[in-house]
């Protein structure tokens, strides 16, 4: 695709986003110039950095990851596809940076969880259940009934599982699906059914691999619980969140408006090169790895790739440097005043402070780079069938509700399994109903809508509301919801497709009579 058209496409969607938050740090909600000024400056970091990388995506992941799938299926050997799933599984999520965040977040509130112990325990889960993917697809066995019986099998564990623990179990699904990875997992899930030219089972395979981690991380949670970890620990999760959190840069205040606007920026530049190479460096490695050993690809289609990979990182490293330098700071700043005017005033505020979540969630899920990447597959496997607008429609509203009972969450404080329990209830009733392309879609979706930036930016926002009400500042459930809720909404897109399909088959024969 061209570049100017991505650069459109990418401001159309990050654009909103700014105009919204603009609006109320200038009317409603008054917000520090300073602070606005880096939110501008990062939000065009953030179209800039975005474009860039989803041309990198284009030319290098994502077609090194059809040809990885297509070219291991032909091998005929299940046994090393499957072996190779898992070593790629493991590797990618263990170097993933998200996972290392997380894993810091969950000390922060559990501090007898071993950080490496559990990003070993999550990539080993992604590692089973990109085998498991993998292995359907082959087998050709039914996507609904593989995710109904490992729901099934989840939610079982669940119950099983320190209650304090199930947002942290189920956001680590979230945490997985990173930027470089989501494509790339797609992009595998792709190559080995186009070896099979079954497009019914394009999609699924990021769905399953969001599965593995949450079970994994619960099966931990019962194993620390065995042995008197959780003795003497509150069931409360109470995570802190410091001020200067909310603000960085505020300790410049001091210093010229160019130092205060542009100081967070050069700041967070090294740590986001370094999470960006990390990110990238294992599938490059696996990349030389496989041309080496598997792709034998001519010297042309190899400078493409690489020439692909160059554009994907330094596309991801300006994505994030605007992310992390002023943008998610908006975000938490707003959420925070809002927070306070809704619980001390309730009435105007509460419902501008519900919308506001709403607004966001429809708007900020469409500027996630995988869901970019998922949304043009989609397209193009289903031959223009499926448009790429109605599925981001279907996935914005279903964000959308996600992040209002996020945020409702976030003041009232309620179980979050009051929400998830019967909302992975409806998903897999409504299987019974959609097409199995859809159903695959759909857990995709789930995956892909908890990227990087609904997970800076609406996290932010959210806990800035949790920190004025009764939430407790609980962090985690947020990316739960985000993930749970596009089953829903897109299941049902593919149950109005199926309706629509069945009319037009009998407005066709009726004209034959």
């Amino acid at each position: 695709m061209n570049i100017l058209s991505k650069l459109k496409e990418t401001a159309v969607s990050v654009m909103p986003v700014m105009a919204i938050v603009l609006f109320l740090g200038l009317t409603f909600v008054p917000l520090d110039k300073i602070l606005l000024a880096r939110f501008v400056l990062g939000g065009f970091f953030l179209i800039l950095g975005l474009t860039i990388f989803l041309l990198g995506v284009d030319l290098g992941i994502q077609p090194m990851g059809e040809r990885c799938g297509a070219e291991l299926t032909k091998k005929r050997s299940l046994a090393l596809l499957l072996t190779v799933a898992f070593i790629i599984g493991f590797i990618v999520t263990a170097a993933e940076p998200d996972i290392q965040v997380f894993g810091d977040q969950v000390r922060g509130i559990f501090p007898f969880v071993n950080k490496i112990a559990i990003t070993f325990v999550i990539a080993a889960g992604v590692g089973l259940f990109i085998m498991l993917g993998l292995l359907r697809t082959v087998l050709n066995l039914s996507i609904k009934w593989t995710f109904f019986i490992s729901y099934a099998i989840l939610f079982a564990i669940s119950f099983s599982a320190p209650g304090s623990f199930i947002g942290i179990a189920f956001d680590s699904g979230g945490a997985t699906t990173g930027p470089m990875t989501v494509p790339f997992i797609m992009a595998l899930g792709l190559g080995v059914s186009s070896v099979r030219d079954d497009n019914d089972n394009s999609f699924g395979l990021t769905g399953i691999c969001s599965v593995g981690p949450v079970m994994a991380v619960l099966i931990y949670a019962i194993a620390l619980r065995a042995n008197g970890a959780f003795s003497g620990i509150a069931s409360e999760i109470i995570a802190e969140t410091s001020d200067s959190a909310a603000v960085p840069g505020a300790g410049i205040a001091s210093a010229g408006i160019f130092a205060q606007i542009f100081g967070p920026f050069r700041r967070a530049t090294g740590s986001v090169f370094r999470e960006a190479l990390t990110s990238i460096a294992p599938l490059f490695a696996l990349f030389i790895v496989f041309q080496i050993t598997l792709l034998k690809m001519t010297k042309r289609q190899v400078l493409r790739i690489i020439i692909g990979f160059i554009y994907a990182f330094f596309g991801l490293t300006v994505f994030l440097i605007g992310v992390n330098g002023g943008f998610s700071q908006a975000g938490a700043e707003l959420g925070n005043r809002l927070g306070a005017l809704a619980v001390n005033n309730g009435g105007f505020w509460y419902v501008l402070l519900i919308a506001t979540g709403l607004v966001l969630g429809a708007i900020i899920v469409c500027a996630e780079p995988a869901v970019w990447v998922l949304s043009e597959q989609v397209e193009s496997v289903s031959g223009g069938t499926i448009k790429r607008k109605a599925l981001l429609v279907f996935l914005s509203v279903g964000t959308a509700i996600a992040i209002a009972l996020a945020i409702w969450r976030a003041i009232s404080g309620f179980n979050l399994k009051l929400i998830l329990v019967p909302g992975y209830a409806i998903a897999m009733f409504l299987m019974i109903f959609c097409p199995s392309l859809f159903s695959g879609i759909a857990f995709d979706s789930g995956g892909v809508a908890s990227g990087p930036l609904t997970s800076t930016f609406v996290l932010s926002f959210t806990l800035g509301a949790a920190s004025s009400g009764n939430g407790g500042n609980d962090s985690f459930g947020v990316i739960a919801l985000v993930a749970m809720m596009p089953l829903i909404a897109i299941q049902l897109m593919g149950i109005i497709f199926k309706m629509k399909q069945k009319k037009s088959q009998i407005g066709r024969s009726g004209d034959g009579l």
